[in-house]
């Protein structure tokens, strides 16, 4: 039975969904064979029938209004859904699947890799993974950018965020170096008095509490660099005869090697790393798969 709105006109709809993909209508129109005029009266028909508009124009872009974003996550979820028919009708198997993930640019590599493992190499998943800012990741997460973002630290949530935070591990935080073959047992805190030190950058957590055990001890370190890349701090921490502060499934390959050790794990730190979603209406069916392989670890005790 039929509501009051009629029918919805998916004409209308492909074309909003083409437009909001291009970002231009102008691009559009000209890939669409349609003038500037026609494809615009056509959105306009669309946002009247759903009763809100459908673009804020800025500038001289277009700019999904709220109603756009969750149009257009219909109009994602019903063309997929078409495509796919086509494909089973025509007894096609080949139906690759996109996940879009974002990962802080400061983050591990190794960390990144073993959420993603299970998808690597499958020949019906695309992956697309974009790194950025905390800031940057999460508006792409709601504008419906990205699936997921990988970070090393909650999503703030508030009354108007829907961002979910999924726990999916620990890491211990040690110091580490090159083997230091002939000389004593590393001891923390104490050699920190005179052996050099790579650490994170100042807006690190791990790095915060770091800091706060060495005040706390009367230790001001020698400090060889602070870096905010964490592949980088992986080469520094190669090439300097110091120790570098770091979770070890950073320089994991180089720990199994020998090309570095594990001086001594620090009991009061820990790193945690999270995947955050957004709470929406179809999510992507690939992420189930993903958190379900990671179930949420345990918290470790706290120091005491």
């Amino acid at each position: 039975m039929q509501n009051g709105m009629g029918s919805l006109n998916f004409n209308h709809l492909r074309y909003f969904w083409a437009v909001a993909h291009e970002g231009s209508l102008t691009r559009t129109a000209e890939r669409l064979n349609l003038s500037q005029s026609a494809l615009s009266v056509q959105i306009q028909k669309l946002g009247r029938q759903i009763g809100h508009p459908l673009f804020d124009r800025v500038g001289k872009r277009l700019v999904l209004t709220e109603a756009g974003k969750i149009a257009l996550d219909y109009a994602d979820t019903i063309f997929k859904a078409g495509d796919e028919l086509l494909s089973t009708l025509a007894g096609s198997q080949a139906i690759r699947q996109v996940l879009r993930v974002g990962a802080l640019t400061t983050l591990s590599r190794n960390l990144q890799l073993e959420f993603l493992r299970p998808l690597v190499g499958r020949l019906d998943v695309e992956l697309i993974v974009r790194s950025g800012t905390m800031r940057d990741l999460l508006a792409g997460l709601e504008a419906h950018a990205l699936d997921v973002v990988l970070a090393n630290s909650a999503a703030q949530r508030d009354a108007t965020t829907r961002f979910r935070n999924h726990l999916l591990n620990h890491q211990p935080i040690s110091l580490v170096g090159r083997p230091r073959p002939g000389k004593a047992a590393f001891r923390f805190p104490e050699d920190l008095h005179f052996e050099p030190i790579l650490l994170p950058s100042l807006d690190s957590e791990t790095r915060a509490g770091f800091d706060n055990l060495l005040d706390l001890a009367g230790i001001r370190p020698i400090i060889l660099a602070e870096v905010d890349d964490m592949a980088m701090l992986r080469l520094l921490a190669r090439e300097s005869d110091g120790v570098t502060l770091v979770p070890p499934i950073v320089v994991r390959d180089e720990l199994q090697s020998g090309v570095l050790v594990e001086h001594c794990r620090i009991p009061q730190l820990t790193e945690t790393f999270y995947a955050i979603t957004l709470n929406r209406q179809f999510p992507n069916q690939l992420l189930g798969g993903l958190l379900n392989v990671h179930p949420q670890p345990e918290r470790p005790p706290a120091p005491g």
